[in-house]
């Protein structure tokens, strides 16, 4: 089944640690069920040095987390909504239940804007 949020989408955490938090969604992972939102579940990992960072140490990196503990966040509001699909222009657009307005299709969404 296809995913209704696509990378570069605003989400809200709405389950877990971090319930309430704002980002960006940086990554979808279609075959787990998972997105990785910028600044929600960082992790600290120790990185040995390697050619690529000479330098090594400890560095922060976001981790993926459920799809399901996120949603899109409505426009209008600014606070979680569902969405459904509409037809506008002839174009398929997500469309947010709780306003009725149209989420805008994220410019570096992964193959929602190909012809198919």
């Amino acid at each position: 089944m296809a995913s209704k949020i696509k990378k570069g989408d605003q989400v809200v955490v709405i389950a877990g640690a971090q319930k309430g938090t704002v980002g960006t969604v940086a990554k979808v992972i279609p075959e787990f069920s998972k997105v990785v939102v910028e600044g929600v579940n960082r992790v600290k990992r120790h990185q040995k040095p390697t050619p690529r960072a000479p330098e090594g140490g400890i560095i922060e990196k976001d981790r993926p987390i459920h799809i399901s503990n996120v949603q899109l966040v409505d426009p209008t509001t600014g606070k979680a909504t569902r969405t459904r699909s509409g037809v506008q222009d002839g174009k398929k657009v997500r469309i947010a239940v709780k306003s009725g307005t149209v989420i805008a299709a994220t410019k570096t969404g992964t193959g929602a804007q190909q012809a198919g």
